[in-house]
C-alpha cells in the first residue's frame, strides 16, 4: 500500500502553525551558544586538549598543521579538522582577542551549521505530501509551507532543549563539529529529494568532514545512515545514480589529507590507526547497562517523543520525514554498542535525529498531552533555575548549611566575591523566564511550538544562570591557570640554560593546560634531569611515587580544589 493511501496520524488546524517570530528563535539560539562559551578558562580534559592542538599549530607550524599535536605529544586520535579551523581563527583574531577566545570562535560556526541544517532539512521534509496533516472536512488545515516551518522551528527548539549536549556544545572538542557534520548530512539527504546534484555534492562534503573530524569512529555511523537512506523502498531510491558523486567527493577530500599524512609521519598514522581500531569492541554487560542508563538522561526530552513519532508514523516508515532521521538514529544507536566504552561523542550523534523525529510527533499528540508536556517543562525548569539560585546563596551566604558544606568540599580555598553585574543579569533572565511562564498561563497560545519554546527557554535560562552565578567557582575548581603559573615560576628559577624538562605520568589534559597558559612543553627524553611528575597524595604518603628516593624536590603544587592530584618538579641524578 502506498504511504499516500494511508490515513496520516497528523491532525491540526492552521491556528496551530502560527508563525514563531524569527527574532525569538534567533535570540534564543544566540543566547544558548554565547553563554558560557567565552570569558572562562579551558576545562580539562577534552576542552583543553582541543584548544592546545590549535595553539600548537600556530606556535610550531610545519607538520602540526597536518598532524595535530599537543606540544611534543602526538595527538593521534580523531582528526585534524577542528585543529585547522581553530588555528585559522587564532591566526586571524588571536592578536586582538586572545588565543583562548579566538580558539572558541569555531563553536559558533559548528552551531550555525547544525541549527541551520536541522531547520532547513526539517522544513524540506515537513512540506512534502507524505508529512501533511489530515485534510479537514470543512477546510482549515495548514498550508504545507506553514506546516513545514512550524515543524522546523520545533525541531530546532527541541535540539536546544536536549540536556546532554548543553555543556559539550560550548567546549573546544570534536562534539560540536561532528554534530555539524551529521546535521549537514541530514540536510543534504533532504535536499537530494528535489535537487539531487546539490544535495549529493554537499553530502560528500559532510561525509569527508565527519572523517576529518573524528576518523572512522565518527564517520562510520554517518556514512552508514547515508547509505541506508537509499533503501529501495525509500523516496531517495530514485536518486541512487547520484551516489557515486557523493562518494567520489568524500574520497577525494579524505585522500587530500590522508596521502600527505602517511608520508609525513608513519608514527602518527600508525597510532591513529591503532586508536580507530581499538575504539571498536564488544562492550561488557556492565558497559552496555551504563549506556542504557545514561542515554535517557542525555537525550531528554526528545527521546520519548522520537519513539512516539516512530510508532504513530509506523505506516509511513519509509516516508522521508521518518526514514531519514530514523536511519541516522539507528546507525548512531548501533555504534554505541560497537564501542568498548561509549562516550559523549557517540551519544551526541543521537541528538539531531531524535530532535527531528520528536518534532514530527507533535502533530500527532492530543491537546491534553501537549498541555501536560507544557506544564512539565514549566515545573522542571523552574525547579532547575531555583536550584541554581539556591547554590549561589549557599556559596556566598553559607546557607543552607549542608549544601554549603558540599560546595565547600569541591572548592577548597575558594573565596567567593559577589559580582553585582552578573547578579543583575541573572535576575533579568530569571524575570524573563517568569514572563514566559506568565505568557503561557494568560495567553494560552494554540501554536504547537509553545511547548518546545518553554523547554528551550527553560534549559537556556538555567544554563545562563549557572554561567553567571557559578562560573567563577567552576573555573577555580577546574582550571589549571594558577598551578601553571606557579610551575612556570619554578622552572624560571631552577631550570638551567638549555636544560630540558621531561613529563612523567602527565595526563594529556594537564599537558594541554600548561601549554595554553604558559607555553610549557615537556619532552619524553629519558636523559632530561628535570622531571615534572604527576602523582597523588596517597602515593607520596605510601612512598610509592616514582623517584621517591634519590631525587631533589624543587617544587610541589597542585590545585587546592583537588585533594588527590599533586605535581612535583624533580631534579634527578644525571644518567651515566
Amino acid at each position: 500500500m502506498s504511504p499516500l493511501s494511508l490515513t496520516t496520524p497528523a491532525r491540526l488546524t492552521s491556528v496551530a502553525t502560527a508563525k514563531l517570530p524569527r527574532l525569538i528563535l534567533l535570540g534564543l539560539s544566540l543566547a544558548y551558544i554565547v553563554a558560557g562559551l567565552f570569558m572562562r578558562d579551558p576545562w580539562k580534559t577534552d576542552d583543553a586538549v582541543g584548544l592546545a592542538t590549535m595553539i600548537t599549530t600556530i606556535r610550531e607550524g610545519g607538520i602540526t598543521w597536518l598532524l595535530p599535536q599537543v606540544g611534543h605529544l602526538a595527538h593521534a586520535e580523531e582528526g585534524p579538522l577542528i585543529t585547522w579551523v581553530g588555528a585559522i581563527c587564532i591566526w586571524l583574531f588571536g592578536p586582538y582577542i586572545g588565543d583562548i577566545t579566538a580558539g572558541r570562535l569555531p563553536n559558533l560556526l559548528w552551531f550555525a551549521i547544525t541549527t541551520m541544517s536541522v531547520w532547513y532539512g526539517t522544513y524540506l521534509l515537513g512540506r512534502r505530501a507524505e508529512a501533511q496533516p489530515l485534510a479537514l472536512p470543512f477546510g482549515g488545515e495548514p498550508e504545507p509551507r506553514d506546516y513545514g516551518r512550524m515543524l522546523a522551528d520545533a525541531a530546532l527548539l527541541l535540539l536546544l532543549a536536549t540536556v546532554g549536549i548543553l555543556q559539550r556544545t560550548h567546549e573546544t572538542t570534536v562534539i560540536p563539529a561532528i554534530m555539524a557534520c551529521q546535521a549537514l548530512a541530514f540536510y543534504s539527504l533532504a535536499r537530494s529529494l528535489d535537487r539531487p546534484f546539490s544535495g549529493l555534492t554537499s553530502l560528500g562534503v559532510a561525509l569527508a568532514a565527519a572523517f576529518l573530524t573524528r576518523g572512522w569512529v565518527g564517520a562510520l555511523p554517518i556514512m552508514a545512515a547515508s547509505a541506508l537512506a537509499f533503501y529501495p523502498r525509500s523516496a531517495l531510491w530514485k536518486c541512487r545514480r547520484w551516489l557515486p558523486l557523493a562518494a567520489a567527493i568524500a574520497a577525494l577530500l579524505i585522500l587530500a589529507w590522508w596521502i600527505p599524512a602517511t608520508q609525513a609521519s608513519e608514527y602518527w598514522v600508525r597510532n591513529w590507526k591503532i586508536w580507530n581500531l581499538s575504539s571498536f569492541s564488544v562492550p561488557s554487560l556492565g558497559d552496555a547497562g551504563r549506556t542504557l542508563r545514561d542515554l535517557p538522561w542525555y537525550l531528554w526530552p526528545t527521546w520519548p517523543l522520537a519513539m512516539l513519532a516512530i510508532w504513530r508514523w509506523r505506516g509511513w516508515l519509509f516516508a522521508p520525514h521518518i526514514w531519514l532521521p530514523l536511519a541516522q538514529a539507528a546507525c548512531a544507536g548501533l555504534i554505541l554498542f560497537a564501542m568498548e566504552e561509549a562516550s559523549d561523542s557517540e551519544y551526541a550523534l543521537l541528538a539531531v535525529p531524535c530532535a527531528v523525529l520528536a518534532a514530527f510527533s507533535l502533530p500527532t499528540l492530543r491537546r491534553g498531552v501537549v498541555n501536560t508536556l507544557d506544564w512539565f517543562a514549566v515545573m522542571c525548569f523552574s525547579l532547575t533555575a531555583a536550584t541554581a539560585w539556591l547554590g549561589w546563596i549557599a556559596l556566598h551566604f553559607r546557607w543552607p548549611a549542608q549544601i554549603a558544606r558540599n560546595i565547600g568540599r569541591q572548592t577548597t580555598g575558594y573565596e567567593p566575591v559577589i559580582s553585582w553585574f552578573a547578579f543583575a543579569l541573572a535576575l533579568l533572565f530569571t524575570i524573563g523566564w517568569v514572563a514566559v511562564v506568565v505568557w503561557r498561563l494568560k495567553v494560552k497560545p494554540q501554536a504547537l511550538w509553545r511547548g518546545t519554546v518553554l523547554s528551550a527557554c527553560g534549559l537556556t535560562v538555567t544554563w545562563i544562570l549557572l554561567v553567571l552565578l557559578w562560573q567563577p567557582a567552576v573555573d577555580y575548581a577546574r582550571s589549571y591557570r594558577t598551578v601553571s603559573g606557579q610551575l612556570a615560576e619554578a622552572l624560571a628559577q631552577y631550570r638551567q640554560p638549555g636544560e630540558c624538562v621531561r613529563g612523567l605520568s602527565l595526563g594529556s589534559g594537564q599537558r594541554a593546560s600548561f601549554l595554553i597558559f604558559n607555553n610549557l612543553t615537556f619532552t619524553f627524553d629519558s636523559k632530561c634531569t628535570l622531571v615534572l611528575q604527576q602523582t597523588s597524595n596517597q602515593s607520596l604518603r605510601d612512598n610509592t611515587a616514582a623517584y621517591s628516593d634519590g631525587a631533589e624536590v624543587l617544587w610541589q603544587g597542585g590545585r587546592r580544589a583537588d585533594r588527590h592530584e599533586v605535581f612535583r618538579l624533580l631534579r634527578i641524578p644525571s644518567p651515566r
